[in-house]
């Protein structure tokens, strides 16, 4: 049996997603030969700790293991003392109930007792499958644990990752160990949560208005929340958070769960008479689209789960933390970008192009990316797509005279791709309708005048990386747009749903494009965000968060990205005076004042403005380029400013030696005194300097007379005063923002 695993084991569907860096610097740990932490199945109780967190696992003699605690670190338990901990969160047996107690583990089912939503689902020749799984082996160092299940013709491997910053990432791979093929319907990682849990959290939303919070009161069943469009969505859950009642950025505990993919995912509550609540994630499989041959194995995308008990400002904080250990993290300072396409879009000339590049870097931008229009056929969005060449007629000479100027001025030079994307008026779509992802028989409809190419076909793979490569090489590309301008409806390989392994087919382009240009940086876009998640940030350097400028509109939209991502991969740019997808005009200090906090750039004809408005911008991207050190290392903070009208954001240095602090009114309040602002998270015995950034002016305010510590030069003040008493704020008007330095003075 032993050869016969190993030789299942060797067997996969498809190559397997590269499991993401965990870090490891906790002291005490065990590495090098994964054996020498084997433990026997006999030793019940495993604890992973770090960063404040820990989980407790217990793993049986028989049938699955059971996450008895994750939360709240408990300490170095001894032996004794866990299982005294199992024997204390053993349960009864309830009334008008099974005949004895019951497990509720990592995968349950009703095999087990469970009458929720199941985390494994399946059939063999219509026949239900309900697994009597046995651990055989087990690993386990301080922050991981890896076991091996089996079943009847079933092989199951369970990971945990516990890393630096107390982050939980749990994934489940099945292998089809019998001689008949498996009809997979469901693969969903759960871990119970505490009974204090009595809210929800997570988000929907539309494009141009995306990642908009549902705060609601938890219910009991079994809730779920599915994204059907092949891609994250617009209207993605993104996080799912449960907490205590009243939690708010800074106060309450959470338990918090994103999946780590870009496809059809499943995003889970499971609030049961009779068990402890659930929460959960996994990806979306859909009638017949996983059918695992004998040999074939199948993993899931990684569940990442998060405890925090500072509010929804904690969660994001663990997961900035692991972010920015990976080793493919952005390390050099992000560079200011100008876009082209709310400058020029499809109208690419290159007298006004150079013109552009002129202004650019007089300003001081770092990078210059032409975005869509510089392809074969690409005059509008009905043609083009998919014949991935320059296009002569517009460019004779190649992009060669354009970017040979971007690079004169000192900036760097990107360019705009989609992919995954084909127009039917293309030469690649007249050549090889065959590569389309959506059968054009069925009468599927088009959108944005597009379909869908399937990457899980071979050659369409190959086309496009050798296309997109051979761009990337000629003109040593030091960035490109990577865009997805469509959900995936109706998506078919060979007559069968193929959501999973497009999605995974477009990761290993985005790998291999990596691999052969390691110096390449990609920008995830999709119709702007509708592709954020910890997936597509495995394999690209910063999202676009959306498609509108409108900086009143950002404001909401890059809080609650923030709560996944830190500020350095969160494209923000300065739009024009009126944001075309809203029709809204905003001052320019204020669009300023807002892309400041992020990967900030321009996307804005920048020679039609004028000296005045030159010179802000001017001073704005060097204020950028002074703090983006802070703004891109230090910790995330939204404090409670009481008014539903004005948003604070607040950046802490991890010495607390800085901060900086952004207020901005969205919305007229209630009150005609402004709301107060306290800064937490400061030295409480720092004393700290306050003052505008002098980059950027006061705004006017609506007062008659401004507060007075504003036209007093510096106020100083302790860190404990600043976070308990805080800040009178001037009334500002609605698209105004102040935007405040605070130093420490030295001891």
């Amino acid at each position: 049996m032993d050869d016969v695993r190993t030789r299942l084991r060797e067997v996969r569907m498809n190559e397997p997603l590269p499991a993401a860096p965990v870090p490891h610097t906790n002291p005490g740990r065990t590495h090098g030969d994964p054996d020498a932490n084997r433990t026997s199945v006999g030793e019940r109780i495993r604890i992973l700790r770090a960063a404040g967190v820990a989980v407790v696992v217990n793993v049986p003699e028989r049938g699955l293991p059971e996450v008895l605690h994750w939360g709240r670190d408990l300490g170095g338990l001894d032996a004794d003392e866990l299982e005294q901990l199992r024997l204390a969160r053993a349960r009864p047996v309830s009334p008008s109930a099974l005949d004895e107690p019951w497990p509720l583990t990592v995968l349950p089912g009703e095999q087990d007792g469970w009458e929720g939503r199941p985390g494994f689902s399946a059939h063999r020749a219509r026949q239900a499958q309900y697994p009597q799984w046995n651990i055989i082996e087990a690993h386990s160092t301080a922050d991981s644990l890896r076991l091996i299940s089996t079943a009847d013709g079933l092989d199951l491997t369970t990971t945990f990752s516990l890393d630096l910053a107390g982050v939980l990432r749990v994934d489940h791979e099945v292998t089809n160990a019998s001689d008949t093929s498996l009809a997979l319907a469901a693969l969903e990682s759960v871990v119970p949560v505490d009974d204090r849990a009595a809210e929800v959290l997570d988000f929907t939303g539309r494009w141009t208005r995306e990642r908009v919070p549902q705060h609601r009161t938890l219910t009991a069943g079994s809730h779920v929340r599915e994204t059907r469009r092949g891609r994250t969505g617009h209207d993605s859950p993104f996080v799912t958070a449960l907490g205590t009642p009243g939690f708010t950025s800074s106060t309450g505990e959470l338990w918090a769960v994103h999946l780590a993919w870009s496809g059809d995912a499943v995003y889970r509550y499971d609030a049961l008479p009779e068990a402890r609540t659930l929460l959960g994630a996994g990806p979306l499989l859909r009638p017949g689209e996983i059918e695992l041959a004998p040999g074939e194995s199948f993993r899931t995308p990684a569940s990442v789960f998060v405890w925090s008990d500072r509010g929804t400002d904690g969660i994001g904080s663990r997961l900035h933390r692991s972010l920015r250990a990976r080793s493919s993290h952005p390390r050099r300072p992000r560079p200011v970008v100008l876009n082209t396409w709310e400058a020029v879009y499809f109208h690419h000339d290159l007298g006004r192009l150079e013109a552009l590049a002129d202004t650019a870097a007089e300003i001081g931008v770092e990078r210059f990316v032409l975005d869509d229009g510089w392809f074969r056929g690409r005059r509008d969005d009905s043609a083009g797509l998919g014949d991935w060449s320059v296009d002569p007629q517009v460019w004779p000479e190649g992009l060669h005279p354009i970017v040979r100027k971007v690079r004169s001025l000192g900036m760097e030079f990107g360019l705009w791709f989609e992919p995954e994307m084909v127009n039917p008026d293309s030469d690649l779509a007249r050549e090889h309708p065959e590569w389309l992802l959506q059968p054009l028989g069925t009468g599927v409809r088009a959108w944005r005048n597009q379909y869908v190419l399937d990457l899980s076909r071979p050659e369409a793979f190959e086309y496009l990386l050798e296309s997109i490569s051979a761009i990337v090489g000629e003109y040593r590309l030091d960035y490109i747009k990577w865009d997805q301008n469509r959900d995936l409806i109706e998506a078919v390989h060979d007559g069968r749903a193929n959501v999973h392994r497009h999605t995974e087919a477009v990761y290993r382009l985005l790998d291999r494009l990596r691999k052969r240009h390691p110096d390449l940086e990609i920008e995830s876009c999709a119709s702007g965000g509708a592709r954020v998640d910890l997936g597509i940030l495995d394999r690209t350097d910063r999202i676009w968060a959306s498609d509108t400028n409108d900086p009143i509109e950002r404001l909401a939209i890059q809080r609650w990205t923030e709560l996944l991502l830190p500020l350095e991969l969160i494209g923000s740019h300065i739009g024009p005076p009126v944001t075309h997808t809203t029709r809204r005009a905003t001052s320019l200090d204020f669009r300023i004042a807002v892309a400041l906090f992020g990967s900030a750039g321009i996307e804005w004809d920048v020679t039609s403005c004028t000296p005045d408005e030159l010179k802000v911008l001017r001073e704005g991207i060097a204020c950028y380029r002074r703090l983006r050190g802070l703004l891109h290392s230090g910790e995330l903070v939204h404090p409670d400013t009481g008014d539903a009208g004005t948003t604070a954001t607040a950046v802490i240095a991890q010495d607390r030696a800085r901060a900086l602090v952004r207020i901005a009114r969205h919305a007229t309040g209630d009150r005609a005194l402004a709301p107060t602002l306290r800064v937490p998270r400061l030295d409480p015995a720092g004393r700290y300097t306050v003052a505008p950034v002098p980059e950027l002016p006061v705004p006017r305010g609506l007062d008659d007379v401004a507060p007075p510590w504003l036209g007093h030069g510096e106020l100083r003040l302790p860190g404990l005063a600043l976070a308990e008493v805080g800040l009178q704020m001037p009334l500002l008007a609605p698209g105004e923002a102040l935007v405040l330095e605070l130093i420490r003075e030295p001891s």
